[in-house]
């Protein structure tokens, strides 16, 4: 079945992509770069890593041709990821080009926040509209072992930070280990008590070199929500129940802030993937947990915005149906710090 471009009445006559599964594919991740100043041990080892040179990265304005051709066949929703991307020093540059493209409406960011007490405004000012922010754990002998590098005041300044700039809602990301931080979730979960924010558990997912540290240590989702609610009791579903992005959110009763549960291993999410990724080396990834790329810069280079209208249309048509973790098919020519989660 070929990709079909309607024109959706409802969506004021633009153009949009369903591939061959009738979802709508709008949602493009740009990895802006591999390289980390942290080395969280489900994501990156501490050596022997190898990044992308600074001369091969996409430039902010290839990034910006590519988006453009993004937001031209219906893509409307962007996320600048890494690797961590505020260690692009032209990070400004790139969010404020694409800021001005007519079309997008939502221009966001994940980032472990270690840099945003100085970038956060800026951010804001240039037209980034919120930021994913990444904390596994809130008590600090936990943090110092499942996120090398850090200290969680660090961590906890640039949430303060971001909140203050308006870049909301706050999201907090928490990536779950057996061992690591699976006894600290429900302290994570309290933060949601006080301060509407999200936070969003993640099931640890096998992927590149760090594949056996997310086999050996995996931790369901449905035992995350069983050791909160054994401290506050059950969870109120909120939203009707159902996904926002990829979680399923919840409520502590009476609580400012919810609580998401992402689980791409124990409740695949697949039908609903509305995603391609971008890396920082111009290749377009079809889904996070398989192998499958296409070679955007070729095409930007060789053919402009057509060519790359065409390699959309081609790369949708092409994405698979879902991941097939439970086959023991485990994506390995590139690290989550190269794909950008």
């Amino acid at each position: 079945m070929a990709v079909r471009f309607v024109d959706l009445e409802d969506r004021q006559g633009k153009t949009s992509l369903f591939d061959r599964y009738g979802r709508r594919i709008h949602y493009l991740r740009v990895s802006l770069i591999d390289q980390c100043n942290l080395r969280c041990v489900y994501c990156m080892p501490v050596r022997g890593n190898h990044f992308t040179p600074k001369a091969e990265w996409l430039t902010p304005e290839e990034i910006e041709t590519i988006v453009r051709a993004a937001v031209s066949v219906g893509f409307d929703k962007v996320r600048l990821t890494g690797g961590e991307p505020t260690l692009r020093p032209d990070l400004l540059e790139i969010v404020e080009r694409l800021a001005g493209i007519e079309g997008i409406r939502t221009l966001a960011m994940t980032t472990n926040g270690l840099l945003l007490p100085k970038l956060a405004h800026p951010l804001k000012q240039a037209g980034l509209t919120r930021v994913n922010i990444h904390l596994d754990t809130v008590k600090k002998p936990s943090l110092n072992r499942i996120m090398l590098y850090t200290r969680f005041e660090k961590v906890w300044a640039g949430i303060l930070a971001a909140e203050e700039a308006g870049l909301l809602p706050i999201k907090l990301n928490a990536v779950v280990l057996r061992g690591y931080n699976d006894e600290d979730v429900a302290d994570l979960a309290a933060l949601t008590l006080d301060h509407p924010w999200h936070v969003r558990f993640i099931e640890a997912m096998p992927l590149g070199p760090q594949a056996t540290v997310a086999l050996e240590r995996f931790v369901s989702n449905a035992e995350t929500k069983a050791r909160i609610e054994e401290r506050f009791g059950p969870l109120e579903p909120a939203f009707d129940g159902q996904l926002v992005g990829e979680a399923r959110m919840y409520r502590i009763p009476d609580a400012a802030g919810f609580i998401g549960f992402i689980s791409p291993v124990s409740e695949p999410y697949c039908d609903s993937c509305n995603r391609l990724r971008l890396t920082a080396d111009g290749k377009m990834r079809l889904c996070l947990l398989t192998d499958h790329e296409l070679d955007f810069r070729q095409a930007l280079q060789e053919g402009g915005q057509e060519a790359l209208q065409a390699l959309f249309a081609r790369a949708v048509r092409a994405k698979p149906v879902g991941h097939q973790l439970r086959s023991g098919v485990y994506p390995l020519i590139r690290s989550m710090s190269q794909i950008g989660g």
